[in-house]
C-alpha cells in the first residue's frame, strides 16, 4: 500500500521535512521513496511547498496520507475534512476538576487488627 508521509531531513536541531510517497512497508528512516511531493518546515510559517497535482493524483490512485500529513494537507487546503488528533491519549489535556483532599490515616495511627487466640480446653485430670 502506498503511503504519503513526512521524511525528516536537515541538520541536528534544525529539522525540515519532505512529503514523500513511499511503500507503507518501508520504515520512516530507510530513505526509500518513490517521489518527493513537497517539503515543509514546522519552524517557519510560510516555508511550505507542496505539489498539489501530484498529491491529488496519488491519492486518487489509492495512496493514504499519514495522520500528520493529512493535517498538513488540510492546513494548505489541498484536501477538505477534519483534522486528526495525533497526540497520544495520555497527553490530551483534560478539564481539571477541583481536588478534594481527604484525610488519610497513617500506618502508625491505625490500630493493628488483634489476632484472636483460641485457648485449648483444659481437661481435668482424674486420678
Amino acid at each position: 500500500m502506498l503511503k504519503i508521509r513526512l521524511q525528516r531531513v536537515g541538520r541536528k536541531h534544525e529539522p525540515a521535512f519532505r512529503l514523500v510517497l513511499t511503500d507503507s512497508k518501508n520504515s520512516t528512516k530507510s530513505g526509500k521513496f518513490l517521489e518527493v511531493l513537497g517539503n515543509h518546515d514546522f519552524r517557519l510559517e510560510k516555508n511550505t511547498k507542496l505539489n498539489k497535482d501530484r498529491i491529488l493524483h496519488w491519492m486518487k490512485v489509492g495512496a493514504k496520507p499519514s495522520d500528520t500529513a493529512h493535517n498538513l494537507l488540510i492546513e494548505n487546503k489541498i484536501i477538505t475534512g477534519k483534522k486528526i488528533n495525533v497526540l497520544p491519549k495520555k497527553t490530551v489535556a483534560k478539564k481539571e476538576e477541583p481536588v478534594v483532599e481527604t484525610p488519610v490515616a497513617s500506618v502508625a495511627e491505625t490500630p493493628a487488627p488483634e489476632a484472636k487466640v483460641e485457648e485449648a480446653p483444659v481437661e481435668a485430670k482424674t486420678e
